[in-house]
Order: C-alpha cells, then sequence, then structure tokens
C-alpha cells in the first residue's frame, strides 16, 4: 500500500465540475493498493499517517499532528502509484490491486480516517478527477507499506 501524503492549505477534488471533496488545512492524500494489501497493512498505515507530525509549532517546527491543528483529510483512490516503468515508455499497472479489492480496501481506509478525524473528504474511485490543491511547505511523504 502507498500513500503520498501532502500537506495542505487547502485542497479539492471535483468529478464532472461538481466538487465532491474539499478540506482546509490538512492533508491531501493519494492511495495506492496492490492485491497483497490486507486491512492490518491498512490499519499501519492509517495509523502511520494520522501521527505524523509535520505542521510547524510556535518555534517553526514540525512537530504537531493533524489532530492538533484540526486539520481535515481529503483522500483520493489513486492507481497510477504502482506504475511500473521498467520496460519501455508505457508504465503497466499489474502491481495495482484489481478494482474490486481495491475499492473495498479504499472504503476501508475512508472508514478508519472517519472514525479518528472529523473532517474526512474523499473522492470517487475510479473517476476520472480533478484534484486542486495548495502544497503548504510543499511537503510531500511518500509512505510505503514495504517500508513500516
Amino acid at each position: 500500500m502507498r500513500f503520498v501524503i501532502q500537506r495542505v492549505s487547502e485542497s479539492q477534488v471535483k468529478v464532472n465540475g461538481e466538487t465532491l471533496g474539499k478540506i482546509g488545512k490538512g492533508f491531501m492524500v493519494l492511495i495506492g493498493v496492490s492485491d497483497s494489501d490486507t486491512r492490518e497493512i491498512a490499519d499501519k498505515m492509517v495509523k502511520k499517517m494520522i501521527g505524523l507530525r509535520i505542521f510547524e509549532d510556535e518555534q517553526g517546527k514540525t512537530n504537531l499532528s493533524l489532530d492538533a491543528v484540526n486539520g481535515g483529510l481529503l483522500l483520493i483512490s489513486q492507481f497510477t502509484l504502482y506504475a511500473n516503468c521498467k520496460k519501455g515508455n508505457r508504465p503497466g499497472f499489474a502491481e495495482a490491486g484489481a478494482p474490486d479489492m481495491a475499492l473495498e480496501m479504499y472504503e476501508y481506509i475512508v472508514g478508519k480516517c472517519k472514525e479518528q478525524v472529523k473532517i474526512v473528504e474523499q473522492g470517487r474511485f475510479g473517476a476520472d478527477m480533478k484534484v486542486e490543491l495548495v502544497n503548504d511547505g510543499p511537503f510531500t511523504i511518500l509512505l510505503d507499506s514495504e517500508n513500516l
């Protein structure tokens, strides 16, 4: 499982011009799922993401968590995080989770986040989404379950 976590001052996602999710300060997270991912892996990833202390405190040090700044989450499914670019110039996506399984994992992740974070917005799985964000920093972290 892979999360690309971007600390944002604002972010939104639209489908066909309709805003589905919008947050102010928080994390815009791209979520990639592989066929080998489980709920246990998702639990570890969500715990790590929510606990990240990457917001600045009064001294300007990255010492505050999402909860400490009343931040929100915008969660976007993104199978292309499992693109394989080793051969040729056209990426392969065989390592990405099958759509039914990936949707189930994405919905599970959204549900777990909603249990712990006040503001959780999301995109639409499998849709052509337009994502806007103001990356604060910029500050971007790749969280990969292979490294947990």
